[in-house]
């Protein structure tokens, strides 16, 4: 059941379009996800979809590269542009009179974009050298090579690419990725914010009611990686990343999960926190995150230690990792409440975060949750309830990826 202040359309061609009308701001903002994502990716291509994302964006319509970023600077559009594992998405935040503007021109981009041959070079140049920062950045790079093994192919491919395939990309395999994926059937398009939400239908409607729908390209799903699995690097430093199995965002205990990940990673007062790095002292960062795919989850632990003390740092991770299922205090799971609150303030204060929100909401549930039902469900967890939670869906048959000069053993079922 949809709440009273939200509007779901679904065009002919398959499109949906979910509207929160948010009347005492003076903004909107909206968020496109369009089923082109890495997945999609063809084998021995991985990063079309990253390459497709810059360059769609250098000309549509009637407008070159330079024209297009400038009617968007006029509208004043704060936009950003991603490539994912399942879309590339597309979202902006623009003075409230200017939506139905900038959305005619996002019309454009999706539907009718230029992908210049002379842009080729520059896109694909931008995406190898984002992917050789990240050679010097590995806390990032060992949770690329932990996704990349913990979840099937092609689920955990980067979304940003593979340095070793860009050479393998030219502007018409780019081209063929945007007509083999684009289409209107499982695109999503979410609008937050102060507007007319007839206007807005028929805005959509006019702009992107004519784009033809076609059928979605398979996907083949094989293995993923080795569960334990190294990556030498000449450093003074050890990364260590460790994934285990949780419930993806449409599972009903997925707010319990949320809330034991919450207690393992949630500020300085939780456990990853407290008994590796203060009490320990064995590493310089430590973390854990609730990753959620449509149909799958992970939760993806990262730690950053010296070599001396990454086998003792990997070792504690894990144990406390499973004592988790021993018991959770109350203070703990208050903790995760207030944090949720503080989250959720922040998020009704934003269209370009409730745009994205309902968007994704959309996407894994069918349907949209106000933040009343997600305040709802935060208030109603219980220390019984995530622990109930833990111990059916503990922490074992662990990923573990490390990047450093040395192997570290590994004890996967971890007593």
């Amino acid at each position: 059941m949809q709440p009273a202040d939200t509007q779901t359309v679904v065009l002919d061609n398959g499109l949906t379009l979910v509207m929160e009308p948010m009347p005492d701001v003076q903004s909107a903002a909206f968020s496109l996800l369009v089923p082109s994502g890495s997945i999609n990716d063809p084998p021995g291509q991985n990063g079309s979809a990253a390459v497709l994302c810059d360059l769609i964006t250098r000309g549509a319509g009637d407008y070159d590269s330079k024209q297009l970023s400038l009617v968007l600077d006029n509208l004043g559009v704060q936009r950003s542009e991603n490539a994912g594992s399942m879309h590339l998405g597309f979202s902006g935040a623009t003075l409230a009179e200017n939506l139905t503007q900038a959305l005619t021109v996002y019309g454009d981009i999706v539907q009718r974009p230029r992908l210049p041959d002379d842009q080729f070079p520059a896109a694909r140049a931008g995406i190898e050298q984002a992917l050789m920062a990240l050679e010097d950045e590995p806390r990032q790079k060992v949770i690329l090579e932990l996704r990349r093994r913990c979840y099937p192919d092609p689920w955990g491919k980067p979304s940003d690419g593979d340095r070793h395939d860009l050479a393998n990309l030219t502007c018409t395999s780019v081209a063929e990725h945007y007509q083999r994926c684009f289409r209107p059937n499982d695109t999503i398009l979410g609008v937050a914010g102060r507007f007319d939400a007839h206007e807005i239908q028929d805005v959509v409607q006019r702009e992107f009611g004519d784009w033809t729908r076609q059928e979605a390209p398979e996907i083949v799903s094989g293995d993923g990686g080795e569960p334990v699995d190294h990556i030498d690097h000449d450093s003074t430093q050890t990364q260590i990343g460790i994934a285990y199995h949780s419930v993806p965002y449409a599972h009903p205990e997925y707010f319990a999960a949320w809330a034991a990940v919450g207690v393992l990673s949630g500020g300085m007062s939780s456990r990853l926190f407290t008994e590796v790095r203060e009490k320990r002292g064995l590493c310089y960062a430590v973390y854990a995150s609730l990753n959620s795919l449509r149909d799958q989850a992970r939760v993806l632990c990262y730690a950053g230690t010296t070599v001396e003390r990454a086998q003792e740092t990997l070792d504690v991770t894990l144990q406390e990792l499973v004592r988790l299922g021993e018991g959770i205090e109350a203070a703990e799971l208050d903790r995760c409440r207030a944090r949720a609150k503080s989250a959720l303030i922040m998020q009704q204060e934003s269209t370009i975060g409730r745009s994205a929100a309902i968007a994704r909401d959309w996407y894994h549930l069918q349907r949209i949750m106000t933040l009343q039902e997600v305040h709802a469900q935060i208030e109603n967890l219980t220390t019984e309830t995530v622990l109930d939670h833990v111990q059916r869906y503990p922490a074992r048959d662990f990923t573990v990826v490390t990047i450093g000069p040395q192997a570290l053993e590994v004890c996967l079922e971890v007593p």
